[in-house]
Parts: structure tokens; sequence; C-alpha cells
């Protein structure tokens, strides 16, 4: 899967994710849901366990930079 194609994709947190912390998101990606690990795209602030996200850049093959879909 290319770049392109993962941005804009929505998520669900699955390990928390903040500065200095490699969280992990679970993404619906290629027919079915895929684990990646993630980084804040603001690098600031922590996104708890169970939040939406949305990712903003793909680092192949399983890193993606993430920020919240939804304000709280």
């Amino acid at each position: 899967m290319d770049d392109a194609s993962m941005v804009g994709l929505m998520g669900r947190v699955t390990g928390t994710i903040g500065p200095g912390l490699v969280g992990e998101v679970i993404v619906r990606v290629r027919g079915g849901a895929e684990h990646f690990l993630a980084h804040p795209a603001d690098g600031t602030g922590l996104i708890e366990s169970g939040t939406v996200v949305m990712v903003v850049e793909h680092l192949p093959p399983r890193t993606v930079y993430v920020t919240r879909a939804y304000d709280s």
C-alpha cells in the first residue's frame, strides 16, 4: 500500500500515543484491520487508548503519524 492511500484513513488507538512513546493503532485497510506503530502528528500531547484518530502520514512499512479525529 502506498503512502497516499493510507493518509486520511481512520483508526482506533490500541496503545497510548504520546511524546517519547511509540503507541499503536488499528486501521481498516486492504479488506481487513491491521496494527501500526503510531506517533502523534504534532509531536505533543497524549492520545489515550480507545480514541479515534486519522492518519496524516505513513512511513512504510508499519509506522503512522496520527491526530485526533474528533475534538473532545
